[in-house]
């Protein structure tokens, strides 16, 4: 089965072709890779008292250029507890910081009395057109995606299902909230305000609220780009699985006109 990274050893990994970046192929789309983080997250709970909470919070800076080469993540306790507990997992390129995640995890329990205030749950991907992101975004992340458009997408709007058929780590079992997490980042590119060789508008974070754990194989994105008149936008998503709304992602991305480009939006 195609994977996006291969397991080197118990920290260590190669990413695949099906890693390559949207903005440029030699270098990693950052979607897959913040689901191994995840991945590393949830083995290091696994093995520690922290298998009985949620990840509930987990946010990403992306320190510099994603080099598709071999790589390390290492997962720390920042804040320990039993009942929240702050966790840090790193990516190392190189001898370079490339990736910094803090993930909150918080205790379970039994909210089933008090729970609501999502929104309305989205039309289903089943039936939906596939619509090809290649013809707008190069690179072997975005060929590995299947996507389904809810309506016709808008600059700056859209609503869409995402899913791979590919495997996070060849050879892996990886949870549901890791294969889940290693798509989010697909928000940026579904809804563009813009041609990507006209600006350029790379996401800098991600961050992603949850208030219940996603299952199944499809990521639902509404999605709302934002651009300012200094340099900065917001990419704005509300996370659906098929079950209904989970949460909440944000990105900030960093605007410029491309070499060549516009001028203006």
């Amino acid at each position: 089965m195609p994977s996006y990274f291969e397991r080197l050893d118990d920290e260590r990994y190669r990413p695949t072709a099906h890693t390559g970046g949207a903005w440029d192929p030699d270098e990693q789309h950052f979607s897959p890779l913040g689901g191994l983080m995840v991945h590393a997250i949830d083995r290091s709970a696994a093995s520690s008292e922290r298998a009985g909470m949620r990840l509930s919070r987990i946010s990403f800076d992306i320190l510099g250029r994603l080099a598709r080469e071999d790589f390390t993540v290492h997962v720390a306790t920042v804040r320990a507890g039993r009942t929240i507990e702050l966790v840090e997992a790193t990516v190392v390129i190189g001898e370079r910081t490339a990736v910094r995640g803090r993930a909150w995890l918080l205790a379970a329990g039994d909210t089933c009395a008090v729970a609501g205030g999502e929104a309305p749950a989205l039309e289903a991907p089943q039936g939906l057109a596939a619509l090809d992101l290649t013809s707008v975004w190069h690179g072997g992340y975005i060929a590995s995606l299947d996507m389904r458009a809810i309506g016709r997408p808008r600059p700056g709007r859209a609503t869409a299902w995402i899913s791979t058929d590919l495997d996070l780590v060849a050879g892996e079992p990886s949870g549901p909230l890791a294969r889940y997490v290693a798509l989010v980042d697909t928000a940026n590119g579904v809804a563009v305000r813009v041609q990507p060789g006209e600006w350029i508008f790379p996401n800098v974070d991600l961050t992603i609220h949850l208030h219940r754990q996603p299952a199944g194989r499809w990521v639902g994105l509404d999605t709302t780009v934002v651009f300012g008149p200094e340099g900065q936008g917001v990419t704005s998503t509300v996370l659906h699985d098929l079950a209904g709304q989970v949460g909440h992602a944000q990105q900030i991305l960093t605007i410029r006109c491309a070499p060549g480009g516009g001028s203006g939006t």
